[in-house]
């Protein structure tokens, strides 16, 4: 028999209030043990809950039959007063009852496995739960209302339909069949596999939304790259000398730019270095340069390009530091700013550029973002099983069925 679960569905600690909620077959019988029977379904009822004699609370019930809740089970919320006692004496009373505390993800996980949501939109609500920005939670809102899922369902029909082309010519030889039906699901998949591509091309979009954008500071030692970390984040988060190789590891700050959740990194001055310490930290530096989504390449009056040079990429921002000292100069293809921390030149300016990178880079699409390196690889594989099938369809249509059908479960994972 399924157990009856509960959990606290708001903060724990001291509050105004504490939601319990619970779910399973035993959930009216313990309303009725607490003192709250014969609740209309979705109104919410004033009852005085007790156990055993002893009152728990004077809390707002709601109940939800099945299957018309949040898991597909019979549920209700308990609404009590927030503090730790009253919250203690109801957990108490609903495990002497027969209930047990929820595992995490539980109730979620009953949703799943009961149809009222797919394996997409679950991932969604651990995404909307953990979600800091406006752009996090937008994405995260539109897979739990079903917009990725039912993308993906589309490229799953076309799949199918293809597929029965293909399995009536197979099936069906000596029938009234048009000739060389298995062709005609050609164009089918060439519109399909074109999407896909799309998709695909898209895929890192929703996960740097989802992840945080990386962006990291790159250039010589004493070029700048602390004074101007500390000046983006707004505290005094990385230590400062005149001494070069004052930084020998990567330092990292979460922050929001433009609605955006961004990993800002400041890393070690890119030189060759005999201090094993600080040769570790070069390397650390270079790795993260290689993986970021951006890198503001960090330039002083006097510096030499330097390794650093190796390392920037086409698109990224040449950052000009100490203009208060010397001369802004440009590098050949790379868009420059001049800043100083000292005076604050340039600094908002910064901030517009990289908040219009941002946007650039992770708004808008033809296609709702794919979120999680899960999904990016069922694409992928999907893809692939497609252009095969569309490959053998003029020399072996028993093969070409095969793949599509790789292709069709491929993208049924995605969805669970």
């Amino acid at each position: 028999m399924i157990d009856t679960i509960f959990a606290l569905a708001t903060p724990p600690g001291r509050g105004a209030i504490a939601i319990l909620r619970l779910s399973g077959p035993g959930t009216d019988a313990a309303l009725t043990a607490l003192g709250a029977a014969g609740l209309k379904p979705r109104f919410a009822a004033l009852r005085d809950l007790a156990h055993e004699g002893r009152p728990i609370d004077q809390a707002l019930v709601l109940r939800f039959p099945a299957p018309n809740s949040y898991t597909g089970e019979d549920c209700a919320e308990l609404h009590l007063h927030g503090g730790r006692a009253v919250v203690e004496a109801a957990g108490e009373a609903l495990v002497a009852l027969g209930l047990r505390p929820a595992d995490p993800g539980e109730f979620t996980r009953r949703a799943f496995e009961n149809g009222r949501m797919d394996l997409a939109q679950a991932e969604a609500v651990a995404d909307l739960i953990d979600a800091e920005t406006a752009a996090q939670a937008s994405q995260a809102l539109g897979q739990l209302d079903g917009a990725l899922s039912q993308t993906y369902a589309g490229f799953r029909r076309d799949l199918l339909t293809a597929l029965a082309l293909v399995e009536a010519e197979i099936d069906f030889p000596d029938e009234e069949v048009p000739d060389n039906l298995a062709r005609s699901a050609g164009p089918v998949l060439d519109r399909l596999v074109a999407d896909l591509k799309a998709a695909l091309a898209d895929a890192r979009r929703g996960e740097r939304v989802r992840e945080g954008y990386r962006i990291v500071l790159i250039g010589e030692t004493n070029a700048g790259k602390s004074s101007l970390f500390n000046a983006l984040v707004a505290r005094e988060a990385a230590i400062v000398t005149p001494i070069a190789g004052t930084t020998r590891d990567v330092l990292d700050a979460d922050l929001i730019i433009g609605g955006y959740a961004v990993t800002l990194s400041d890393t070690a001055g890119l030189r060759d270095s005999t201090d094993p310490v600080e040769a570790e930290g070069v390397r650390r530096a270079r790795a993260r340069a290689e993986a970021a989504d951006l890198r503001l390449w960090i330039l002083g009056p006097d510096d030499a390009e330097g390794d650093a040079a190796g390392f920037a990429r086409p698109g990224d921002l040449l950052v000009l530091t100490k203009a208060d000292l010397g001369a802004a100069r440009a590098v050949e293809g790379f868009e420059a700013l001049p800043v100083s921390t000292t005076t604050g030149q340039g600094l908002s300016n910064l901030h517009d550029w990289i908040a219009a990178r941002l946007a650039r880079d992770l708004s808008g699409s033809d296609f709702p973002a794919v979120t999680r390196e899960r999904h990016r690889r069922r694409l992928a594989e999907a893809l692939a099983a497609a252009e095969a099938g569309r490959a053998a369809l003029d020399i072996a249509p028993e093969m070409a069925a095969d793949d599509l059908r790789r292709a069709a479960d491929a993208l049924a994972r995605v969805t669970g």
